[in-house]
């Protein structure tokens, strides 16, 4: 997916502030920003929980 550059920055600036430790490693798999990311993160952690 394309994200714009300043999405980009936003999004790096905001991981690296510790914003996304929350977030399980897969996802971050080919998604485009960090909002994509916290979506798919939330389905993946209820996929695990209701397992």
């Amino acid at each position: 997916k394309l994200v714009d550059l300043k999405d980009t920055i936003k999004s790096f600036k905001a991981i690296m502030n510790g914003e996304a430790d929350d977030l399980p490693e897969g996802a971050f798999y080919m998604v485009g920003d960090l909002d994509s990311a916290r979506a798919k993160g939330e389905k993946i952690l209820a996929e695990l929980e209701g397992k």
